[in-house]
C-alpha cells in the first residue's frame, strides 16, 4: 500500500496518517467484535478472542459479530470509492449515491423483484445491481444536462427528487405485496444484522472486478480533472473512463445496497473526509477512502447496537445523522470545493 500512495506522489506525511486510519480501523473492527447487544459483554468476548471462552460466546463471535464487522467492511470501501468516482467524473462533490437515486433504484429493483415473485436470496445481488446501473446512468444523465450538472445544489435537489419518486415508488410495491413487504422490511432501511457470510461470498466477484476496474481508471480519471483536451492528448479517451466508472460504480453499490440495504451519505462525508486528509488528487483520495468507508459504517453499526439495547436501530439511520450535517455544511460553505 505504501508502494500505491508513493507512486501516487504521496508524501510520507499522508502514507503515515494512512496507516494512523488504517490501525485505528484495527481497532474499531476489534470493538465490533466485543461490544453488542446480548449476554456477551466486552470481557467475555475478550476471553474468548484468547481462545478461553465458552461455546455461547464463540458462536456470537463467529457467527454474529463476525460476519457482521467483515460486511462492514466491504459495505464502506465500496460505497466510499463509488462516491469517490461520482464525485470525479461528475466533477461534483455533492454526487452521492445515496442522495441522488443509486441506492434508491437499487432498492426499488429488488423490492420489485420481490413483488414479481422471485426469491430475495437467489436475485438480490444481480437486480440491486442492475437497478443501481440505471440509477447511475440517470445521475450522469442529468449531471450532462446544462444548467444542472454545473449547480451542485441544483443536482442535488434533482437526485433528491429522482431518489424520492423512487422511494415512494418502492413504498407502493411493499404494499401491494405484504411478503415482500415482510421480508425486506428491515433490510430497506439499511442494516447489516442478520447478514450471513454467505451473502459476501456471493458480492466478493463484483467488487474484486469494481476494485480491478477502478485501479485501471484512477489515472485517467486524474487527467480527466484536467480536462477532456488534456486527458485526450495524454492518450486517454473519456468517454471509455466514464463508461468503466459507470460499471464500477453500478457493482460496488449494488453489492453493498444487496448487502446492507440503501445506506446513504457514506459515499459524500467519505470522499469529502479523504479529500480533506490527502487534497484533491483522485488517486490519493481513492486510497484514503478504503479505511475511512468501513470506519463510519462499522462505528456507526456499533452504536446502532449499543444505543436503544438490547433493540437495534437501523444502520442508514445513525449514517444519515452523521451524514446530514456535513451535507449542509458543504452547501453553506461560501465556496463549494470543485472537481
Amino acid at each position: 500500500m505504501q508502494v500505491k500512495l508513493a507512486a501516487a506522489g504521496a508524501p510520507p506525511r499522508l502514507m503515515q496518517t494512512w496507516l494512523m486510519l488504517a490501525g485505528l480501523l484495527i481497532l474499531v473492527c476489534l470493538a465490533s467484535l466485543l461490544f453488542g447487544a446480548g449476554e456477551v459483554g466486552p470481557l467475555r468476548g475478550l476471553h474468548t478472542l484468547l481462545g478461553e471462552g465458552d461455546e455461547e460466546a464463540r458462536f456470537v463471535l463467529s457467527s454474529l459479530r463476525g460476519p457482521r464487522a467483515l460486511i462492514g467492511l466491504a459495505v464502506g470501501m465500496a460505497l466510499g470509492v463509488a462516491g469517490a468516482l461520482l464525485q470525479a467524473v461528475a466533477r461534483n462533490p455533492l454526487a452521492e449515491p445515496g442522495l441522488l437515486g443509486v441506492s434508491a433504484g437499487a432498492a426499488f429493483a429488488v423490492a420489485l423483484v420481490l413483488v414479481l415473485g422471485a426469491s430475495a436470496t437467489t436475485l438480490r445481488v444481480g437486480v440491486a445491481q442492475l437497478g443501481a446501473l440505471v440509477g447511475c446512468l440517470c445521475v450522469l444523465g442529468v449531471a450532462r444536462l446544462r444548467g444542472v450538472g454545473g449547480d451542485p445544489v441544483r443536482l442535488v435537489l434533482a437526485g433528491a427528487a429522482f431518489s424520492g419518486l423512487l422511494g415512494a415508488l418502492t413504498s407502493l410495491l411493499l404494499l401491494y405485496d405484504q411478503r415482500a413487504a415482510d421480508e425486506i422490511r428491515f433490510w430497506v432501511v439499511g442494516s447489516l444484522s442478520g447478514r450471513r457470510l454467505e451473502d459476501l461470498v456471493v458480492v466478493a466477484p463484483s467488487l474484486i472486478v469494481a476494485g480491478a476496474i477502478t485501479l485501471l481508471i484512477a489515472r485517467p480519471l486524474a487527467s480527466l480533472a484536467l480536462g477532456e483536451r488534456v486527458a485526450t492528448g495524454l492518450g486517454h479517451r473519456p468517454w471509455l473512463v466514464r463508461l468503466l466508472v459507470i460499471v464500477a460504480v453500478a457493482l460496488m453499490v449494488g453489492a453493498a445496497t444487496a448487502l446492507a440495504g440503501p445506506i446513504a451519505f457514506v459515499g459524500l462525508v467519505v470522499p469529502y473526509a479523504a479529500r480533506a486528509l490527502a487534497g484533491p488528487d483522485i488517486r490519493r483520495t481513492l486510497w484514503f477512502c478504503l479505511p475511512l468507508g468501513p470506519l463510519m459504517v462499522i462505528l456507526a453499526d456499533i452504536v446502532s447496537r449499543l444505543l436503544v439495547a438490547p433493540s437495534e436501530l437501523p444502520l442508514g439511520v445513525l449514517t444519515a445523522m452523521c451524514g446530514a450535517p456535513v451535507l449542509v455544511a458543504v452547501v453553506r460553505a461560501r465556496r463549494l470545493p470543485t472537481l
